[in-house]
């Protein structure tokens, strides 16, 4: 998306924002919501301008305004008033010397003779690190107030001691879930492994992106926390209070906890001993209503990946890393910190909002550690391409980096060719683009393309394609496809028909894997686990091909939209808007629309009413956009509101994009 100028600059600040706004819903196509637009509008809930959309917004702003604005401003406001606020008073944050940052030194390889490869578990490996070389720089954590916190093996290592001392007295036993609610912060690392310690498993959850509405947050979680059957949940000061909101509805939850309340404990408990067959991880992808679905992968499945992922490319103690990914997600968690660990290279973290505030920071913290691996999903290379100004690039050398992974969401091949082209001058290398393919049900990655290899694109014959699901090249087509590569050493890729027989290569088909990172199954969800496990193989939900070994990926079955690198699923937004008074219940459809401005995908939602007021239907709009952001965390790009009977289908059948007769 184009800036462009809202009013004249003698216009009233509170009508040059507003301007904004509309010009802004107008480009994204919220045409309701421009109705809305007041100077107490609720940003989220009345307007649906979530985090992607409020990165663009305020760009725009400090463009206008000619004024840096604090990273704050991004999660505090919640109105257009607050906005006009942040610029009269010059909330202005202070000027960024990303040249200035802490440079790291080049790490010499470890001189103990451990191998990793022998180790068992993740809590083993930290333990062998942290008896050869203690103060061996792992992490190097960026803190809000932009200082460089680094944690070694050493304190690693003893932090989550602490926390495991603290568990134990707290009556936690072997094998017990203890839930994560945290952001990205040190206290993460230290309760991660100190639940391992223990011999508890850590459920980490999606945190709160405002402190300030922890009881709605707290229930849309509940239903998580309830089928992880947590026994504890750790979390940040302010939270604590949760226990008597959660109590009800998580019977087995004993306590609502800090780090720094566990670390108080007065002894020091033998460390639990763990197999390669424990359960070391529990995640949720989804599910926080309706029926959540949490992976258990053991211990063995999540080194078995790790190692797949160094294999493939090569990983050695020195390498660097740089991730701003969340750390409840398994990109950030597995594919960035704890594959960091196990390969013992050292890793600049920095929190998500550090990114989607200055996109910028992700490629100067490359520079600046001279990293050498770092990942994000598509909309993050495309936000860097359209979103930082030129001078906030001088100086930087990006030629250190040699893969950056794309994946966690569909990867465009033009996001990949603007990326490139955007960044040539600062020292990326095309061929340091690594689109990848991954699922949380094969831990973290599946596919990996060969090293020092441009991206390979495939232009297809439309008209074979949707007529006999052939993938035949075709110099004059625009359907693309990107190869995602070829599974990690030890895992099998297929393609079947609906049949379950595999299909001839560049045929479409169901994408199915096996492989020992594949999940135990789901927690709790025997019904589920049964349904994506088919002969020995796990079906992804994807469609995809084949061609001279590797993977294609063309389309999804499965029923998930991904927005800025989050699953959600449409069952989950219908019935969320199926509780708003006004929707005709289980008449809703939502589905997912590519961006490809954004570089990802928008939320739409579809929803029959009898309202036909034309107020009335614009509060119902409200109400829908409002109730859906509280609920899941992200507000709907669009709201389409359709009279009864649009959907056709039959009684028992869910509604579908392709269900709806009028846009």
């Amino acid at each position: 998306m184009e800036a462009r100028r809202a009013t004249s600059p003698r216009a009233s600040p509170e009508a040059r924002v507003l301007e904004m706004i509309r010009a802004l819903l107008t480009e994204l196509g919220s045409h309701q919501a421009l109705r809305r637009v007041t100077l107490q509008a609720s940003l989220e809930r009345d307007l649906g301008i979530g985090s992607l959309e409020r990165v663009e917004l305020l760009l725009r702003l400090e463009k206008e305004f000619s004024i840096r604005l604090a990273d704050r401003v991004m999660t505090e406001a919640e109105t257009p008033a607050d906005l006009v606020n942040a610029l009269l008073r010059r909330h202005s944050g202070h000027p960024e010397n990303f040249r200035a940052a802490q440079i790291l030194s080049p790490l010499e390889p470890p001189g103990f003779s451990y191998d990793p490869s022998s180790a068992a578990t993740l809590d083993e490996v930290l333990r062998q690190y942290a008896q050869a070389e203690p103060k061996r720089p792992h992490i190097h954590l960026r803190r809000q107030d932009g200082e460089i916190y680094t944690i070694g093996y050493g304190k690693l290592f003893d932090g989550a001691s602490a926390v495991a001392s603290g568990l134990f007295e707290r009556g936690l036993e072997r094998g017990q879930t203890v839930g994560i609610m945290l952001p990205t912060c040190e206290d993460f690392f230290f309760a991660f492994f100190g639940i391992l310690q223990a011999g508890g498993v850590p459920v980490p959850i999606y945190p709160p992106f405002r402190p300030d509405r922890l009881e709605e947050y707290a229930q849309r979680q509940s239903l998580i926390l309830r089928n992880a059957e947590v026994r504890l949940l750790i979390t940040f000061h302010e939270a604590e209070r949760l226990l008597r909101l959660l109590r009800p509805r998580i019977p087995r939850l004993s306590a609502v906890t800090t780090v720094d309340s566990l670390g108080k404990a007065p002894g020091r408990s033998m460390l639990a001993t763990a197999a390669r067959h424990d359960v070391a991880l529990i995640q949720y992808t989804s599910g926080s209503t309706g029926d959540p679905k949490g992976v258990v992968l053991t211990h063995a499945n999540l080194i078995a990946n790790i190692r797949g992922i160094g294999q493939a490319i090569g990983i050695g103690p020195t390498d660097v890393g740089v991730s701003w990914l969340p750390l409840y997600h398994d990109m950030g968690l597995i594919g960035s910190w704890l594959c960091s660990l196990y390969f013992g290279f050292p890793i600049t973290i920095l929190s998500p909002l550090d990114f989607l505030t200055r996109p910028e920071r992700w490629l100067w913290a490359i520079h600046n550690y001279r990293a050498t691996l770092s990942a994000a999903p598509n909309f993050a290379y495309e936000l860097c391409v359209r979103k930082i100004d030129p001078s906030a690039l001088e100086g930087l050398d990006l030629s250190c980096w040699r893969a950056a992974f794309n994946g966690a969401e569909p990867v465009s091949p033009d996001t990949l060719t603007r990326f490139s082209q955007r960044f040539e001058a600062y020292g990326f290398r095309p061929e340091t683009l690594l689109p990848v393919y991954g699922l949380a049900e094969s831990s973290v990655a599946l596919t990996v393309p060969p090293l020092g290899r441009i991206p390979r694109v495939d232009c297809i014959d439309r008209t074979r394609f949707e007529q006999n699901q052939k993938a035949e090249l075709s110099k004059s087509s625009t359907l693309r496809f990107v190869s995602v590569g070829r599974p990690l050493s030890g895992h099998e890729v297929r393609v079947v028909d609906d049949q379950g027989i595999q299909v001839e290569e560049r045929r479409q088909g169901r994408i199915q894997f096996r492989g020992p990172s594949t999940m135990a199954g789901y927690f709790r969800n025997p019904a589920a686990t049964r349904q994506v496990f088919l002969n020995g193989w796990l079906d992804t939900g994807d469609l995809g091909y084949q061609a001279e070994g590797e993977l294609f990926i063309t389309a999804r079955l499965k029923d998930v939209i991904i927005k800025g690198g989050r699953n959600l699923y449409p069952q989950e937004v219908e019935e969320v808007t199926s509780e708003v008074e006004g929707v005709r219940r289980g008449c809703v459809a939502a589905f997912g629309v590519t961006d490809p401005k954004m570089g990802t995908e928008r939320l739409v939602v579809v929803a029959e009413t009898r309202e036909s007021d034309s107020q009335a239907r614009d509060r119902l709009t409200a109400d829908i956009t409002a109730h859906v952001g509280s609920s899941l965390g992200i507000p709907p790009d669009i709201v389409h509101l359709v009279p009864p009977f649009v959907f056709a289908r039959r009684p028992d059948q869910p509604p579908t994009s392709a269900m709806v007769a009028t846009r």
